[in-house]
């Protein structure tokens, strides 16, 4: 399923986003849609599909051409099932579903109706739908049960219903704009995956490196005013840029040098008879070198510097078995830490288990249920919130009331200079907070830190909505910063070039692990979704082999390894089986035991907590154990091809 772009431009008033616009994407194509905040990647993504006109030119598909499209700003409705919010994203098994459902239910249903209904069903593979539903739903770590309404999960896991949703259609064009925001990294790396198995043709907005790295096959770079195709990933097409501007930066200089010399032979001997008639050779030479006038960047990248007024003390923090609930749900259990001055710790792990939590918790901003946070001597924090505009509480205030309120003293030529650092000039210095993108509040933030001058920086999810130079800037100013760094983020880029610890967050608590994360994979060898463990793995154990070997006899233990797996496999499968099948039998034992009369009379609510309690954990293991079936189903089946 092919796009063709013809002639595209765009613009606002004067702005020209850009123009000339000719290209044709194809299916089996992921091309990642790149450029600076504000270049016209989203209106890029709308026009295509037909969410906004152009100004000039067109866009054209195949009339049925199925599209899907991440919007973010879609309505939800809340009282919904998760199940069926998502199942919605394929609308032709979806409605036949419900009319079905529908006569089924009447007095007199028509048998044909039903018989079209069926083997429509059956053709489009739909009763697997609800099985394919969660097995998205679990790769994107959407918490169970998924009968449960929209309303029960947070805004974040609402935009993970979302992605669902469309990934589930069976689209044959995918526009994802920033998929990865609001997953952590198993979630994205399974995205990676689902991804690069996709035969359609898909475009992804994406400012984390890493994620393109893996994803694309092709890069869109909107900049200079129009959109460049590059081929190969985001590192492949970073050079292949920086390369074709120096070759065209050199052809140009060459082209002036020649021009100067020229001109510097005529200024010479023009009004010489005896030189006149070379003097107007090279006038005319002059006229036919034609210069290429090279369009500016839209690319800019902030200046961010983090300096600290005074040093901390060398114990920066110490939190004592904090202990924090939401209603019935625990999400930090007994957390003890110790912080010391210069580490640069990464907290990371899945959604929903209290990484923000406890973050909001170490800089006052919510109470513990148990437990106590010291704060070293000296220390000044520094705090930058998932939620920017918690931090900019004044829709009305400009950036340059934001900076000078902290520094009333300062003349405005420091103020202006410190917002010019973020990128922040002319007109924008007296913008609306309230009218800034997520990208701009959170530039004005980083403004607000670097004129604050905290000796301790706690950053939540600090890349969200920045673009990749802003990224790549943030990340050399906090390689400099002399501080304490404490941060969790989902950009793995981002946690491997900065931090020095890690702290996994878990089901079960905190796991700390004191090195870098490459260091973390290869010691811990949890991430099993993440394919540069796999090589770190494997050169762990290369290291750890302390018995030479021929390449013949350890091709032999492989294979005796591979032999024993495959026998074990129906064993360790059939025992999972019968896991989930004692568990299941006790949730339904559990609910029969609330039908029985006069049960909820004779029953403490301190026995009825504990059924509930149990019953949530049941739920917990039965998910774990499903996936762990279907991954032996899997490697039975690749045994058996093999």
């Amino acid at each position: 399923m092919n796009i063709g772009l013809q002639n595209l431009a765009k613009s606002f008033g004067a702005r020209t986003l850009f123009e000339r616009v000719s290209l044709q994407l194809h299916a089996g194509a992921r091309y990642g849609l790149v450029g600076a905040n504000g270049a016209g990647k989203t209106t890029l993504l709308k026009i295509i599909a037909g969410d906004e006109p152009a100004t000039e030119g067109s866009v054209t598909m195949p009339a049925q051409a199925r599209v899907g499209v991440l919007r973010q700003d879609r309505f939800l409705d809340d009282k919904q099932r998760i199940l069926d919010v998502v199942m919605q994203g394929d609308p032709v098994v979806w409605s036949a579903l419900e009319e079905q459902a529908r006569l089924t239910a009447s007095a007199a249903p028509n048998p044909q109706r039903l018989a079209d209904l069926e083997n429509l069903i059956a053709a489009h593979d739909g009763y697997t739908l609800e099985a394919r539903t969660s097995a998205i739903l679990r790769g994107l770590g959407i918490p169970e049960p998924y009968t449960a309404p929209l309303g029960t999960l947070s805004g974040g896991f609402k935009l993970r219903v979302l992605l669902a949703q469309v990934l589930l259609g069976g689209v044959d064009v995918l526009l994802l704009d920033e998929p990865t925001n609001h997953l952590d990294i198993l979630s994205i790396r399974w995205l990676e995956t689902f991804l690069e198995s996709y035969t359609g043709c898909a475009l992804i907005i994406s400012h984390d490196r890493r994620f393109l790295d893996q994803i694309s096959t092709h890069i869109l770079d909107i900049d200079y005013g129009t959109v460049t195709l590059y081929t190969g990933n985001y590192t492949a097409f970073e050079a292949e840029k920086a390369a074709t501007r120096a070759r065209k930066e050199a052809e140009i200089a060459r082209a002036e040098k020649i021009i100067a010399e020229k001109k510097a032979f005529v200024e010479r001997f023009g009004a010489k008879a005896t030189k006149a008639r070379q003097a107007q050779s090279r006038l005319k030479q002059i006229e036919k070198i034609e210069v290429e006038e090279l369009a500016p960047t839209t690319r800019r990248a902030p200046r961010f510097i983090f300096e600290p007024l005074r040093p901390s003390g060398r114990d920066v923090l110490e939190v004592e078995k904090i202990e924090k609930s939401f209603g019935t749900k625990q999400v930090l259990r007994g957390v003890s830490l110790s912080v010391r001055r210069g580490e640069r710790i990464a907290i990371i792990g899945a959604n929903g288990l209290g990484k923000s939590t406890f973050l909001n918790i170490a800089v006052g901003r919510m109470k513990p249920d148990a437990g106590r946070v010291t704060w070293g001597h000296e220390t000044h924090v520094g705090f930058f919130a998932q939620n920017h505009h918690e931090l900019l509480p004044d829709p009305e205030a400009t950036p340059l009331d934001t900076i000078w309120n902290l520094v009333p003293t300062e003349p405005t030529s420091y103020v202006r200079g410190q917002l010019g650092r973020a990128l922040f000039s002319g007109d924008d210095v007296t913008k609306k907070v309230g009218s800034l993108s997520g990208g701009e509040a959170a530039r004005l933030i980083f403004c607000r830190l670097m004129v604050e001058r905290p000796n301790v920086l706690v950053l939540d999810e600090p890349t969200n909505h920045l673009d990749i130079e802003s990224i790549e800037a943030l990340v050399s100013a906090l390689q400099a910063f002399e501080g304490t760094l404490l941060f969790v983020s989902h950009n793995r880029w981002f946690v491997r070039a900065l931090a020095t610890r890690i702290l996994e967050v878990t089901p079960t608590g905190f796991q700390d692990f004191p090195g870098t994360y490459d260091e973390y994979l290869e010691r811990s060898g949890d991430d099993y979704l993440d394919a540069d463990a796999v090589v770190l793995r494997a050169r762990r154990a290369a290291r750890e082999s302390t018995t030479p070997q021929t390449t013949s006899a350890i091709e032999r233990e492989e294979q005796k390894r591979r032999r024993n797996r495959q026998k074990q496999l129906p064993l360790l499968r059939d025992a999972v089986i019968a896991q989930i099948e004692a568990a299941e039998a006790r949730r339904k034992a559990i609910e029969e035991s609330y039908c029985e009369p006069g049960f909820f009379d004779r029953t403490s609510a301190t026995d009825l907590a504990a059924l509930k309690a149990e019953d949530e954990e049941l739920q917990r293991q039965i998910a774990s154990w499903l996936e762990e079936w279907e991954q032996l189903e899997a490697e039975i089946a690749q045994g058996e091809t093999s």
